[in-house]
């Protein structure tokens, strides 16, 4: 059917591109693996030999805690293990004193020229030694032991790397003094931020759209000109309220907002996505590439199943055709049906506001 108008027509040719339907979700980055390395020994913070930003290798020396309360320890230890050898020792000189006893105590017994009493007296002698080198064994474990705890405190003392990072950052300073009681002072903080891990907050409203596996983009808030792509890792099957306590939960039923975690990882060779940095992220949920596709703004009346009516720009006049949707981004929409590349449409909207106007 063809029909004419005199309003002015703002047209659009159609042509070919890609369509992405997204879930927006908003992100913040983390380390891939992060360790609080703490002090298990009290003592002065001696010396730093690294700052924040370096990288360094698992076992390298990060720092230094005054060793001297440990070193007194372990020469403690050393001489009670000294004592508890030569107590033995001495004990079983005393043995053999009281063994050779009980032997002349024994052959008097025989001969008929010793005393029930005697030889009753000289065993018990033997026995109760015996004992009291079980004894003086037991004190040589104990003080093995703490030789063994008075030498891992004194290497405690070095704070080695425990696992390949970059320093994040100094939380103890040269010269103060760490107690360590119930728990291990951090001392400085690493991290491996050659990759980086998204922890992503998607709305209760687009959590079944969103699956592991699904393609994704991302940019930061710092520079929103760069797409870091990647996929979608894991997904938190319940949100963080309801893992909480029931006590330190909210007292509503229900929160005013659900949100679900996503986690994804993204490589950081050069290092420019830090830390705690916020990330727009897209998760693409539909997508089709190279697709004829068509303005929103040129779409017309619906007609159900997917089907629109559009005007196509024919000469100077235009006509109605009916066409088929398909992908939708609320900025194109894929022509599956109706229309051919090249040809122009009216823009519905723009037309609408001119005859009101």
């Amino acid at each position: 059917m063809m029909s004419g108008t005199a309003a002015p027509l703002v047209s659009q040719a159609i042509g070919r591109g890609d369509i992405e339907k997204t879930v927006l979700a908003t992100g913040i980055l983390k380390p891939s693996a992060q360790v609080n390395v703490g002090a298990q020994v009290n003592g002065q913070l001696k010396k730093l030999y690294v700052r924040a930003g370096d990288r360094v290798t698992k076992g390298q020396l990060l720092a230094e805690i005054d060793p001297t309360l440990q070193q007194s320890e372990l020469r403690k230890s050393e001489a009670e293990l000294d004592s508890a050898v030569a107590q033995k020792q001495a004990s079983l000189y005393t043995l053999t004193q009281y063994q050779l006893e009980l032997k002349r105590q024994l052959q008097m017994d025989r001969d008929g020229s010793g005393t029930k009493s005697n030889l009753e007296q000289a065993q018990a002698k033997v026995d109760t030694q015996k004992a009291q080198i079980k004894v003086n064994e037991a004190q040589i474990v104990q003080a093995q032991m703490a030789l063994e705890t008075a030498k891992a405190n004194l290497g405690y003392t070095r704070i080695l790397a425990p696992v390949d990072g970059q320093v994040l950052g100094i939380v103890t300073k040269e010269g103060q003094t760490v107690v360590s009681s119930q728990t291990a002072p951090t001392i400085l903080v690493l991290a491996n931020v050659d990759t980086m891990t998204v922890q992503t907050r998607i709305s209760e409203t687009d959590i079944l759209k969103v699956h592991p596996g699904q393609p994704l983009w991302f940019y930061v808030v710092a520079d929103p000109k760069h797409r870091y792509q990647s996929v979608m890792g894991t997904l938190q099957d319940a949100p963080n309220d309801a893992l909480q306590d029931e006590s330190t939960s909210s007292q509503t039923q229900q929160p005013s907002a659900v949100y679900y975690n996503g986690v994804f990882s993204v490589p950081n060779p050069d290092h420019l996505l830090r830390t705690s940095m916020t990330a727009q992220v897209f998760i693409i949920t539909e997508q089709a590439k190279n697709v004829l596709r068509l303005p929103v703004m040129a779409l017309g009346q619906p007609l159900g199943d997917d089907r629109y009516q559009v005007q196509v720009v024919n000469g100077d006049k235009t006509e109605q055709r009916v066409i088929r949707a398909g992908i939708n981004d609320r900025q194109f929409v894929e022509v599956k049906d109706g229309l051919r590349e090249g040809e122009h449409v009216v823009m519905m909207q723009n037309e609408a506001e001119t005859a009101n106007g």
